[in-house]
């Protein structure tokens, strides 16, 4: 018997969902990789950078729908990066949340009201993390 070739459809379907792409930026590695992990179950893209310089050579590269990025960090704190990206990408400094175990630093507590972002306190339920991304992006 013989199988005639049928002709590959090269269009998506219709109503394929698209996938949202988060760069999580951390210096802690562990809880980089768990978030990421935990983001990836939930059908999210998710990209990793281990401090905010790297965060920046990844924004120049790729395009992301949000943000997750910690506060204190090495070389570049995430304040500091989100300056940079909001020049950078205008429409993406809506699309940021913070995660510190530091909120009652005077100057993150500046920093975080001064700009109104949304933020977690280290430790946070991984639900209520998921709950805050999917608000985000919907």
């Amino acid at each position: 018997m013989k199988f005639k070739a049928q002709p590959v459809d090269t269009q998506p379907p219709v109503n394929a969902p698209q996938l949202k792409a988060i760069l999580v930026v951390d210096d802690d590695q562990q809880l980089a990789s768990g978030l990421q992990w935990i983001l990836a179950d939930e059908k999210f893209l998710v990209d990793v950078a281990f401090d905010g310089k790297e965060a920046i050579l990844k924004l120049k590269a790729h395009q992301y729908d949000a943000v997750i990025c910690d506060l204190k960090m090495p070389r570049l704190r995430g304040d500091e990066f989100y300056l940079k990206a909001k020049k950078m990408r205008p429409n993406l400094a809506d699309h940021f949340i913070f995660i510190t175990g530091f909120a009652a630093d005077a100057n993150i507590a500046l920093f975080l009201t001064q700009h109104d972002v949304k933020y977690l306190v280290k430790p946070f339920p991984v639900q209520k993390l998921i709950n805050c991304v999917r608000e985000l992006l919907c």
